[in-house]
């Protein structure tokens, strides 16, 4: 993963903070309960061990990953985002043309993605359908039931 990926400065300090929590409790966490399984006796045949043992790559994993993910990440300043098209970081509000309804996205990095804060995913297909739209522009998305047709009414920070 040698692409950068842009964050907002609170993607990206909860990236942080999850790795760091991974690298500290998370380690402690699991390094104990091998401890303990290990006391328990044999460990050919201890499945706790296993099961701990299994938790500790699992996780170690986790952690490489935030870590590549961390290397290739850049911070995004909000006042260098535009409003005249629909770009990262943008906060889009859209109507969908056949039924009327209005919604509005603010389009992230995947790893910040929250369809409940109404933060989705750049890479989405969604999302890929309102990049570099401007005000008053239709898009055509898309969606798991077919083309939805959208205005573009307003492209905020």
């Amino acid at each position: 993963m040698s692409q950068i990926q842009y964050y907002t400065q609170e993607g990206f300090d909860n990236l942080k903070a999850k790795l760091n929590n991974l690298k500290t409790k998370g380690r402690a966490e699991i390094s104990k309960a091998i401890g303990e399984a290990r006391d328990k006796g044999d460990l050919s045949e201890n499945a706790e061990y296993d099961a701990a043992k299994d938790a500790q790559g699992h996780m170690e994993s986790e952690i490489s990953k935030l870590e590549e993910l961390m290397s290739v990440a850049r911070i995004l300043d909000q006042a260098d985002i535009g409003i005249d098209v629909v770009t990262l970081m943008n906060k889009v509000t859209i109507k969908n043309v056949k039924s009327g309804g209005k919604m509005v996205y603010t389009l992230v990095a995947e790893q910040e993605a929250n369809l409940k804060e109404g933060k989705i995913s750049i890479n989405s297909p969604f999302a890929q359908g309102l990049l570099g739209k401007k005000v008053g522009d239709l898009a055509q998305i898309q969606a798991p039931a077919g083309i939805v047709e959208v205005e573009i009414l307003e492209i905020a920070v």
